[in-house]
């Protein structure tokens, strides 16, 4: 058995098409009434079928009460570390505490180009991920001493931190390969990953991989939270396996269908509290 001392927690991955803005508002006031405890987006800047995550999240916020708010995953190359920090330290502000933020090192390179975004290698996306950790959480720190910061991909001088987060914003790493995993265990909050692209015969190693990283940088991995993007198949008994086996604490249904939602929080959500000690 794998725990890492996490509560449980559910929420949903909604797809942030323009095109279905109300039923997407919608969809994210019903996981707070239903009581889920997460809802997120994903962050594809370049796709403009998509609404802006951020602005997105915004009205998420004030149209719900109690669930919390995180991009699943944020775009870092077309976002910088500053604007980033700044954008959810605010947005902790003004909903009291319920945002955490996600973040991805960089996919879909020739899109991300075709914006205007730098085009990285996976080495330089990796290590512009963990500059951008550094800048981020400087940023968030309480004080008001310049921030000096001198990275090959990132660079701040004497610039002013805050706003100071309400509450305590986590960092959730997208990680799938060994240097993302690796960073995960070494500077994340969190680790976020889609069965899609980690099926769950292939989250056992990848958990024991951020642990290992988590000790050699001595850090206690249970600080790490484990959250996985599951899709309806995933019936309770296989979520709460998860847990035992992998230490997944939090599970995020993609889902645009309500009446799914309703499923995930009035049936299975109660199962898996159930079968988890």
């Amino acid at each position: 058995m794998t725990d890492y001392g996490h509560g449980l927690r559910f929420g949903v991955f909604i797809t942030p098409n323009a095109s279905d803005a109300e039923q997407i508002v919608a969809l994210a006031r019903l996981a707070d009434r239903e009581g889920l405890d997460l809802v997120s987006f994903q962050d594809h800047p370049y796709q403009r079928r998509f609404l802006d995550v951020w602005t997105l999240l915004s009205v998420v916020a004030a149209q719900t009460s109690t669930v919390r708010l995180a991009p699943n995953v944020s775009n870092l190359p077309l976002r910088l570390p500053v604007i980033l920090a700044r954008t959810a330290a605010s947005l902790d502000i003004l909903s009291e505490g319920r945002v955490h933020l996600g973040l991805g090192a960089g996919a879909f390179w020739d899109s991300i180009e075709a914006v205007g975004g730098q085009r990285r290698t996976p080495g330089e996306s990796v290590d512009a991920l963990s500059e951008a950790i550094d800048v981020i959480r400087a940023f968030w720190a309480p004080g008001d001493e310049p921030i000096e910061y001198a990275g090959e991909h990132y660079r701040v001088t004497g610039a002013q931190p805050g706003p100071v987060p309400a509450g305590e914003v986590e960092i959730w790493l997208g990680a799938y390969k060994p240097r993302m995993l690796h960073l995960t265990g070494t500077k994340a909050d969190g680790w976020l990953v889609s069965a899609g692209g980690a099926p769950p015969e292939a989250l056992g190693p990848m958990t024991a991989a951020i642990d290992a990283a988590a000790e050699e940088a001595d850090r206690d991995p249970c600080t790490i939270r484990r959250m996985y993007n599951v899709s309806s198949e995933f019936g309770a008994r296989e979520l709460a396996q998860l847990h035992h086996d992998c230490g997944i604490s939090t599970f995020i249904l993609m889902t645009d269908d309500a009446d799914a939602v309703k499923r995930f929080a009035a049936e299975i959500k109660p199962m898996v509290c159930e079968l988890v000690p």
